[in-house]
């Protein structure tokens, strides 16, 4: 096991009915005026926002709106977020809604505070401050209420890249597994694709002596493979819906991550797919990760990995004349449970050509030359592993 630090202090407030505290949430955390940033779809029809501004009035809480935000958010209205919140004295962000909004949010916290462009922490600057964030989250995806990590698309280009800091964790997180039942088949899906694969790409590592968090990670990864098949078929079921709800944050606030390599390859990779093709993050995840473990798998690297994926997770026989077998019918498998859940398993399914492929591994290295670890990833690796996910 690597050294490491870890700090997370978010505060937690799960359960029915809870974003009826969110003023009393952000009056716990020194709030007086706040940005209420969401999209504009669901959390204002759901009735949501209302109940929100409400809590924020019973608290004599100041706020003003900024909505219009996007899937796979977009800098333009992080810059137009800034600008409102330094004219309005703005003092506490709080996003409603799901990772996009969390991750703008984010964004604007910290270019409020820095007298550069804050595109500069997408680009290696360190984020040092920034205004505190809480959350009324309304989808299972990013796991970002408990994250440092914030995604932004800059549309001087259109990459997509992330920042993180410990920072940036939201000083509270509000997560009612009511929120996300009306959420779409299609929808819930691609959270259930994304948190899986924030658990394989921290689980594919060479790190040796990492028992706990191996155990962590597929004990997330068995819960969503449960889970995820009963909220797909019964999306008012609240049991489910509060294990892929929990099992969101668990898998991204590094809990099961520390001490360990992690490789983030095809994340990168799919943040091309998401910005090009303008597929939902999970959905890009589950094209790409099938294909890059195919990948990997036929260059010999790490297969005591993959054969224990395939074991653990999805119950394969160990065939121990011939280990890759199992390892390649554990591949298999994921696509499998990816497709039953309605996951698209193709760049053609969502429009993607071979003739693109060039442009996508382009973009991805643009400004931005390190990608994985556990494969370290070349533009011909990456384009290679597009060809297979056609």
């Amino acid at each position: 096991m690597n050294n490491f630090t870890f700090y997370s202090p978010t505060y937690f407030v799960f359960g029915r009915d809870t974003e009826s505290t969110a003023g009393q949430q952000v009056k716990r955390f020194g709030g007086h005026k706040v940005l209420l940033h969401y999209g504009g779809g669901s959390v204002v029809k759901s009735g949501l926002l209302d109940r929100v501004k409400a809590s924020l009035d019973a608290e004599g809480i100041e706020y003003v709106e900024l909505g219009g935000v996007q899937p796979n958010p977009k800098s333009g209205l992080v810059y137009q977020g800034i600008e409102l919140c330094r004219k309005e004295k703005i003092d506490f962000i709080l996003p409603v809604g799901g990772g996009s909004a969390i991750d703008s949010g984010k964004a604007i916290a910290m270019g409020v505070l820095y007298d550069g462009d804050f595109w500069d922490f997408y680009t290696g600057t360190p984020v040092t401050e920034a205004l505190p964030v809480g959350v009324v989250l309304t989808l299972a995806a990013t796991g970002s209420e408990g994250s440092t990590d914030t995604v932004v698309t800059q549309e001087n280009g259109m990459y997509k890249r992330c920042a993180d800091g410990d920072v940036l964790r939201p000083k509270f997180a509000i997560m009612n597994p009511e929120l996300t039942t009306t959420l779409p088949p299609y929808q819930t899906a691609s959270g259930i694709s994304d948190i899986m694969s924030h658990c394989m790409e921290r689980l594919f590592s060479h790190t040796k002596d990492v028992e706990i968090t191996d155990r962590l990670l597929e004990a997330v990864l068995l819960t969503m493979v449960k889970e995820g098949k009963r909220a797909i078929a019964d999306p008012s079921n609240y049991a489910a819906r509060a294990n892929i709800l929990w099992s969101g944050m668990v898998a991204h606030n590094n809990i099961t991550g520390v001490g360990r390599d992690q490789d983030w390859g095809t994340h990168h990779m799919e943040n091309e797919l998401s910005t090009t093709y303008g597929c939902s993050h999970g959905a890009g995840l589950a094209i790409l990760t099938p294909a890059w473990m195919t990948y990997v798998l036929k260059l010999g690297i790490g297969i005591e990995r993959f054969v224990e994926f395939a074991v653990r997770i999805w119950g394969c026989q160990m065939n121990f004349e011939d280990p890759e077998v199992t390892a390649k019918e554990g591949i298999v498998a994921l696509k499998d449970f990816l497709r039953s859940i309605g996951m698209p398993t193709s760049i053609s399914e969502i429009g993607g050509k071979e003739e693109d492929i060039p442009m996508l591994v382009k973009n991805m290295f643009h400004g931005a030359p390190n990608h994985g670890s556990f494969l370290k990833l070349t533009e011909e690796h990456a384009a290679e592993i597009y060809r297979l996910a056609l």
